[in-house]
């Protein structure tokens, strides 16, 4: 098993625990609520029929449900994206729990090599999860296409965690930080602001951010700086 498999293996581990053991919006996990950038750039669209949302990394639908919600009665659909069955499968039951499975549309594909349509989405969001494609080329692939895949005056919004640290609580000892790219902050930035030169930066934000999470009965305290990017690009003339 290389370095790339021994850490989805673990992240599958980690992620099919939590799916199993916390309900959606439960309190106690990450699962409790959704992001609030995204459920607040929901606002741009309120006037606006047939939207189509894009959640690239989308679980089992912290942020995917809600924006459906918002959207039941303006025929717009969420198409959701997945490496992990267990996120899928939990995905289509809260989706029938809350009442828009006809808007969610679960895919099961690497967000890494999923291809969007050009200029198809008012809205694409990437909350913690393009630090998990295969490696830095893919991930500049990916945003490139996002970018394109966004509509003319339509929004991408990203979160992603930079300078990764995992460090045992009990030894104190600094592990290997189990994320397939661990960029630099200002490389991410840069790369970021490379892409969506062009288009209106409506928020760009760095927080540093630790957390306790468990691997293999191992409580592990995660360290990051968090960027939250939001562009909106420019409407065609």
């Amino acid at each position: 098993m290389n370095r790339l498999e021994f850490i989805r293996n673990e992240e599958k581990k980690y992620h099919d625990f939590c799916y199993n053991h916390f309900s959606l919006f439960e309190e106690g996990s990450w699962l409790a609520k959704p992001v609030k950038t995204v459920i607040d750039l929901m606002s741009f669209f309120e006037i606006k029929n047939n939207v189509q949302v894009l959640d690239l990394g989308c679980g089992v639908g912290r942020n995917s449900i809600p924006v459906a919600e918002k959207l039941k009665n303006s025929y717009g659909k969420v198409v959701c994206v997945d490496f992990l069955d267990s996120a899928i499968e939990k995905l289509k039951f809260y989706s029938l729990q809350y009442g828009v499975e006809h808007i969610i549309h679960a895919e099961k594909a690497d967000i890494g090599t999923y291809f969007i349509e050009p200029h198809q989405y008012d809205f694409i969001v990437a909350i913690s999860s393009l630090e998990h494609v295969e490696s830095e080329s893919v991930f500049d692939k990916v945003l490139h296409r996002i970018a394109s895949g966004t509509k003319p005056g339509g929004i991408a919004c990203f979160i992603i965690n930079s300078e990764v640290q995992e460090i045992d609580r009990i030894t104190n000892e600094y592990l290997d930080a189990l994320m397939e790219i661990n960029l630099l902050t200002d490389s991410v930035l840069a790369k970021l602001d490379h892409v969506f030169q062009n288009w209106k930066v409506l928020m760009e934000l760095v927080k540093p951010l630790e957390y306790e999470i468990t691997r293999n009965h191992r409580s592990i305290l995660l360290t990051t700086n968090a960027i939250t990017f939001v562009a909106r690009k420019g409407n065609e003339k």
